[in-house]
């Protein structure tokens, strides 16, 4: 196993010496390394060749997704037995290779490996905080992985790669396919990337949480009548606390003064998660249902509309 061909496809745009750091953390380390570029003006696909990648260039006339992206990557691979993505603001971690290929041998029915991000800077703001406690999820069969994973190249070649029309959660969508066809994913405890979120605004971290959201709803609308219920409750907590709720307490204070006392259920929600995950994750939990429901709106209007929203980008 420890023998394996491992190629890698690298994904990105305008990550600059984030890609850099990306490249250099997988040279010398897999046969191939392919770098997909998103319309970059920065020089990344000038830096990708000096380093000794192959490059892939999407044409910029099409819109950009990081699924068609890695599809692109995985149709000039030559049949690997696994094929590691990585997005290009990560850093591949020194062991990590051996780890995966270990977890494949004591868990045979795996087709996806994936272990502990990590943020780089956490210290930088409370955004990239609370990004690092989102990638420590538990160690265990798993039902989805995030855009940095180990995966078994046949399986995914045969379903035909992730769903390019998807803006975002396409990884936890090819999971899902994945697993029907009898695969199993398996997050272990090994560090696996560094990530760099660069998320140091409010705007950008809102804007993330919208298009959470907007995966959130077309996750369900696709799977959630399935037997997978695929993201139902996200988007009933998503509605219930963003939408409904502020509803609710309108209306009961316009009823009578004391119903406006209906709105102390936020802090208390607020202080029941701090005391699982600290303040600022009970605080912005509670917030970040305002822009999940923000982006599950966005995208139901945009479906009765028969409209596809492009890319929600908060870098």
């Amino acid at each position: 196993m420890q023998d394996a061909v491992i190629d890698a496809v690298v994904i990105g745009r305008n990550e600059g010496a984030r890609l850099i750091a990306c490249l250099q953390s997988l040279q010398g380390r897999v046969r191939r390394l392919v770098y997909v570029d998103s319309g970059s003006t920065d020089g990344s696909v000038a830096a990708a060749l000096a380093l000794g990648a192959e490059v892939v260039a999407l044409d910029v006339r099409l819109g950009f997704t990081a699924a068609r992206a890695r599809n692109a990557g995985l149709a000039v691979l030559d049949a690997p037995e696994f094929v590691q993505f990585v997005d290009g603001d990560c850093q591949v971690q020194v062991g990590w290779f051996a780890a995966a290929l270990a977890g494949f041998a004591v868990h045979p029915a795996a087709v996806v490996i994936c272990g502990r991000r990590r943020e780089r800077f956490p210290e930088a703001s409370v955004y990239n905080r609370l990004a690092d406690m989102e990638w420590d999820t538990a160690v265990g069969q798993a039902l989805a992985c995030g855009g940095d994973a180990l995966m078994r190249f046949a399986a995914v070649q045969a379903l035909g790669g992730y769903d390019a029309s998807l803006i975002a959660g396409e990884e936890p969508e090819l999971c899902l396919r994945l697993a029907r066809e009898g695969g199993e994913v398996w997050r272990i405890d090994a560090e696996m990337t560094l990530h760099d979120a660069n998320l140091l605004r409010f705007g950008q971290w809102w804007r993330r949480m919208v298009r959470a959201g907007y995966a959130f709803a077309e996750g369900a609308a696709r799977y959630g009548t399935a037997p997978e219920r695929h993201w139902v409750v996200e988007v009933r907590r998503a509605v219930f606390w963003g939408m409904l709720l502020p509803v609710l307490v309108v209306l009961a204070g316009l009823t009578h003064p004391l119903g406006w006392l209906l709105a102390l259920i936020y802090p208390v929600q607020m202080l029941r998660l701090a005391r699982r995950g600290g303040f600022a994750w009970g605080y912005f939990t509670v917030v970040g249902k305002f822009a999940e429901a923000r982006g599950v709106m966005s995208y139901w209007v945009n479906r009765v509309r028969g409209r596809r929203r492009g890319l929600i980008e908060y870098k």
